[in-house]
């Protein structure tokens, strides 16, 4: 399988897409090239960011469909066209549909700003805060039918400190999103991960 050709999906300001990009433009992903970024907000920073680095967009409104299934169905046309073979979920904010999740199976990921299956969902580095964990982190899992719920990849772990706010917390959580991030997309697009039922292991 070729996971080379990279589509990231994004629906806010965009910070992962761009340190993606800039690990492509420093030759850190791997021989991966992303091919495209598919948006749900065509207003979204994120959109001019891709503009900028030259990587063609495709901007839909699922508000524009009948349904769910006939929006994702048409990023899946998108997809095969330019055979994409790897899925990048970069604060894409909705939920995917069998229609998507189907034809690639064990190629899409996600990147979320805790260690799970702790605190998934949404406002992970708040609920982390409100439960008083010394530990948080950053997780990159594969995606399945659930909420954040697909097998690991790839953690990392970062110290509560005292006095943290949700503001302190996230600034250092992102730092290391975009560190580990490329370094996980660089592995696929050099076919060195592998899954074997829930566990997924990373060749050196």
């Amino acid at each position: 399988m070729n996971y080379s050709r990279i589509a990231v999906f994004a629906s806010g300001q965009g910070s992962n897409f761009a340190a993606l990009a800039q690990a492509q433009r420093e030759g850190r992903l791997g021989g991966g090239v992303i091919e495209l970024l598919v948006s749900d907000r065509p207003e979204a920073p994120v959109a001019q960011r891709a503009q900028e680095a030259g990587i063609p967009s495709l901007l839909l409104r699922p508000k524009d469909f009948d349904s769910r299934e006939q929006y994702e169905a048409r990023i899946v046309e998108e997809l095969k066209q330019r055979d994409i073979g790897l899925i990048v979920l970069a604060g894409y904010m909705r939920l995917i549909t069998p229609v998507l999740l189907a034809p690639y199976e064990g190629r899409i990921v996600n990147i979320h700003p805790s260690l799970l299956p702790a605190f998934a969902g949404k406002d992970a580095i708040g609920q982390a805060l409100d439960y008083g964990v010394k530990l948080t982190g950053v997780t990159v899992h594969f995606v399945d039918g659930g909420m954040d719920t697909g097998p690991v990849i790839a953690q990392r772990a970062l110290a509560v400190e005292d006095g943290d706010t949700a503001d302190s917390l996230a600034e250092r959580i992102h730092r290391i999103e975009y560190e580990l991030y490329p370094e996980v997309v660089a592995a696929f697009a050099a076919g060195k991960i592998k899954l074997d039922g829930r566990k997924a292991t990373v060749r050196q």
